[in-house]
C-alpha cells in the first residue's frame, strides 16, 4: 500500500501522472511473463497491473479476452501467476504490482487488488482483509456511477482509484477519441476525495496520455494496447533475460437481492447504477396494477393462458401416475420465451429505451425477442453462439425474418455462455438507449426476479387448471433446466405448497462420468458466472468448464440463483437425462400423442414418465412442456444416421 502510495506522491512532486500498465500472466506463453514484467519496468513503467486469466470476463473487451484464453490454456492458475510475481521480484522487479486475488499475494510481492465487480457489502470485507496484509484495494467509478455510489467507494479507497473514461468493454474505440465529459467525471469524483486518480479504457496512444493528464488524472492506465502490441510481435522478440472511516454501503435494494447465499450483483462498476434503475423501474411495475392490466391485454397475442393436456398414452405407457403436460409449446413462436419477451417489452418502454439486446441458444428466446420488438417497432441485436447457430439454423433465419440482427459469437465454446458474454459487453457500452432483455432466470439481480416474474403465469394457471380438471393440486411437478427460466416459472407458485413436489430435470450429456454433461446443479459447486453467485461448473481452480447437451437451450454451464437456492433448502429436487434418455423422451412424445417437443422439453419428459411409472396411479404429475421441436427436427435427422439410428433402434 505505502509504494502505490510513494509512486503516486512522487509523480506529483514532478508535476507528471503516473503510467500504470497492464499484461496478463501467462500471455502469450508462460516463459514471457516475467520478461514482460521487467520489460515494462525498463520502459518506465510506474505500475503494473498482472491480470490473472479468468473464464468468465465480462468487462473485458475482445483483445483481453484472448489473452485470458490463451492463457488459460497454458494452464495458468492462481499459484501459477504468484510464481510468476516472486521470480520478477527475485531478478529486479521493484515497481508495484496489482493483482486481482489476495491469497498469498503479500509474500509473493503484490502491492494491491483491482476487483471489478464485488457488491458493496463485499467490496468493505476484502478492503478490511486487504488492510489487514498491507495491501491497497483499487476501488473503480464508471461515468455512469452515481454520486451516492462515488461517496461510498471514495470512502474505501486507500492508495487511488480507478476510473473508467468511456461506458464500455476494455479496449473500446481503441485510437479513438477521448471522452469529452472525462474533466467533469474528475471533478466530480474529487469533490468526495483527494486520494489520486487514475484514468484507463481507451488510452492507445501518447495523445490519449497527455489528454487525461490534461484532464486532471494522476495516473493513466495502459492495457488493451499493449496487449495488441504484444501479440503483434514476434514470439522470439520478447526479450527472456531483461481505511476504517468507510461509509456505509449505499441501500438501494428494493426488491430481495438475493435468495439464501446466492445472487447478488458481481458486475463492473459500470452496470451497477444501470441495475439500480432497472430494479427500480421493475418493482414499480410490479405493483402498478395497470402495468398488469397491459401486460395481460396481449394474452391474445401469446395464446395465453396455454393449453392443459391430459397425456393418455404416454399415461398409459408409463401404468402409474396420471401425466398431464403444460403446453407451452403451444404458445406464439413456439415456446414459453413469450412470457417473459412481453413483460420485458413493456419495462424497456417504460423506461424509455428504443434498443432491444438479447441472448439465445437454442433460439426460442431470439425468436421470441425478435417478435416483440417487430410488434413494436424496436431496433433488435440477438447475439448467439456460432455453434448454436449452425445447430439451430432455422431459428436462426426466423430472427433474421422478423427484423433482428443475429450476431453468431466464434468465442470460447461459442454457446450460450459466450453469446451472454457478448451481450453484456454491448448492454454496458449502450446503457442510455438499449435493454437487455435477458432471456433466462440468470444474470445479476435484478435479472433472475424479473425473468421469474414474468414466466410465474405458467404455475399459476397449472394451479387453476388443476384444481379445475380435479379439485386439487397436482402432486408432483416437472420442468427442464438450463438456466432455468421455465422452471422457475412453473415451480414458483407451488413452492408454498410443500405436498406438491418439484422435480427440475438438467442435461445429462454423455454421462456424469466425465465433462461432457451440462448438469449444474449436479455436478456444479457455488461460485460467481456473469454477475451471480450461483452453481457453476467449474475446474479446481475456479474457472468455467464448457458444457455439453444435445439441446442447445440446456448447454449452460451455470443456473438460475433460486434453483440454487431450492436445491440447497431441498425445496425442490434435481434429476439428470442423458443426451439419449432425451432422445428416447422426444421419440415417446412425438411416437405416443403425436406431439413433437423441443428437444430441451424432452429431458422432462424423460424424467416425468420414469417418475409416474414409480406412483400409484391415483397422482397427478405435471410436466411443462416447454417449447416445440420444429427447431430440433433438422438436427435430429443429422443425427439419427450415425451411431442413435442402431443405439434407438429408430431408423427413419
Amino acid at each position: 500500500m505505502d509504494a502505490l502510495k510513494a509512486v503516486f506522491e512522487a509523480k506529483k512532486a514532478e508535476g507528471n501522472p503516473a503510467l500504470l500498465t497492464f499484461v496478463t500472466a501467462g500471455y502469450p506463453r508462460t516463459q514471457d511473463t516475467v520478461p514482460i514484467l521487467l520489460a515494462m519496468q525498463a520502459g518506465g513503467t510506474d505500475i503494473i497491473e498482472l491480470g490473472v486469466p479468468f473464464s468468465d470476463p465480462i468487462a473485458d473487451g475482445p483483445a483481453i479476452q484472448e489473452t485470458n484464453s490463451v492463457a488459460l490454456k497454458n494452464d495458468i492458475e492462481y499459484a501459477t501467476v504468484l510464481g510468476m510475481l516472486r521470480e520478477a521480484r527475485s531478478r529486479g522487479l521493484t515497481a508495484p504490482v496489482i493483482l486481482m486475488a489476495i491469497q498469498d499475494a503479500r509474500e509473493a510481492g503484490a502491492n494491491g487488488f483491482i476487483m471489478v465487480d464485488l457488491p458493496p457489502e463485499e467490496a468493505i470485507n476484502f478492503r478490511d482483509k486487504c488492510t489487514k496484509a498491507d495491501l491497497s484495494y483499487v476501488p473503480l467509478i464508471a461515468p455512469s456511477t452515481s454520486l451516492h455510489r462515488i461517496q461510498f467507494l471514495s470512502s474505501i479507497a486507500d492508495s487511488f482509484i480507478y476510473v473508467v473514461s468511456k461506458m464500455g468493454t476494455t479496449g473500446s474505440s481503441i485510437l479513438g477519441k477521448m471522452n469529452d465529459a472525462l474533466p467533469d467525471i474528475i471533478a466530480r469524483i474529487r469533490e468526495y476525495t483527494a486520494v489520486p486518480l487514475a484514468v484507463g479504457f481507451g488510452v492507445a496512444t501518447r495523445a490519449h496520455f497527455d489528454v487525461v493528464a490534461d484532464a486532471g488524472a494522476d495516473g493513466v492506465v495502459v492495457g488493451s494496447r499493449l496487449v495488441t502490441i504484444i501479440k503483434e510481435a514476434p514470439l522470439d522478440s520478447i526479450p527472456q533475460n531483461p481505511s476504517n472511516g468507510a461509509l456505509e454501503p449505499p441501500t438501494v435494494a428494493l426488491l430481495p437481492p438475493r435468495f439464501g447465499q446466492f445472487g447478488g450483483q458481481y458486475v463492473p462498476e459500470a452496470l451497477f447504477d444501470c441495475l439500480v434503475e432497472l430494479e427500480e423501474a421493475h418493482n414499480s411495475a410490479v405493483n402498478d396494477p395497470k402495468f398488469w392490466e397491459e401486460f395481460q391485454s396481449y394474452y391474445g397475442y401469446m395464446n395465453r393462458p396455454s393449453k392443459f393436456y391430459f397425456a393418455e398414452s404416454l399415461t398409459k405407457h408409463a401404468g402409474g401416475a396420471q401425466i398431464w403436460l403444460k403446453r407451452e409449446d403451444l404458445n406464439h413462436t413456439g415456446s414459453h420465451k413469450i412470457n417473459n419477451a412481453i413483460g420485458q417489452i413493456l419495462l424497456a418502454r417504460r423506461i424509455g429505451k428504443t434498443r432491444i439486446i438479447a441472448e439465445t441458444g437454442a433460439g426460442q428466446h431470439g425468436v421470441a425477442t425478435a417478435t416483440v420488438c417487430a410488434r413494436f417497432n424496436m431496433e433488435c441485436v440477438i447475439y448467439m453462439g456460432a455453434e448454436d447457430a449452425r445447430r439451430q439454423a432455422l431459428n436462426v433465419f426466423r430472427m433474421n425474418m422478423l427484423g433482428a440482427k443475429v450476431i453468431p459469437v466464434e468465442s470460447g465454446s461459442r454457446t450460450l455462455k459466450d453469446a451472454v458474454n457478448e451481450a453484456m459487453r454491448d448492454w454496458v457500452t449502450n446503457l442510455s438507449t438499449t435493454h437487455y432483455l435477458v432471456g433466462s432466470c440468470i444474470g445479476p439481480h435484478p435479472f433472475p426476479t424479473i425473468v421469474r416474474d414474468f414466466q410465474k403465469v405458467i404455475g399459476q394457471e397449472i394451479k387453476l387448471q388443476m384444481k379445475e380438471a380435479k379439485g386439487k393440486l397436482p402432486d408432483v411437478v416437472v420442468a427442464c433446466v438450463g438456466g432455468g427460466s421455465n422452471a422457475i416459472g412453473t415451480f414458483y407458485d407451488f413452492i408454498p405448497d410443500k405436498n406438491v413436489r418439484l422435480v427440475g430435470v438438467e442435461a445429462g450429456g454423455e454421462g456424469l462420468d466425465g465433462d461432457r454433461h451440462s448438469a449444474t446443479l449436479s455436478k456444479g459447486q457455488p461460485g460467481v458466472l456473469h454477475g451471480v453467485r450461483t452453481y457453476i461448473l467449474q475446474s479446481k481452480a475456479g474457472q468455467i468448464i464448457e458444457t455439453h447437451s444435445i439441446s442447445a437451450g440446456l448447454d449452460y454451464p451455470g443456473v438460475g440463483p433460486e434453483h440454487s437456492w431450492l436445491k440447497d433448502s431441498g425445496r425442490a429436487e434435481y434429476a439428470v437425462a442423458t443426451d439419449e434418455q432425451a432422445l428416447r423422451g422426444f421419440r415417446l412424445c412425438t411416437q405416443l400423442e403425436g406431439i413433437i417437443p423441443a428437444l430441451e422439453s424432452s429431458h422432462a419428459i424423460w424424467e416425468g414418465v420414469r417418475l409416474a411409472k414409480t406412483l400409484p396411479k391415483d397422482t397427478d404429475l405435471v410436466i411443462c412442456l416447454s417449447g416445440r421441436g420444429d427447431k430440433d427436427v433438422e438436427q435430429i435427422s443429422q443425427l439419427l444416421p450415425g451411431k442413435w439410428a442402431d443405439k434407438l433402434d429408430w431408423h427413419i
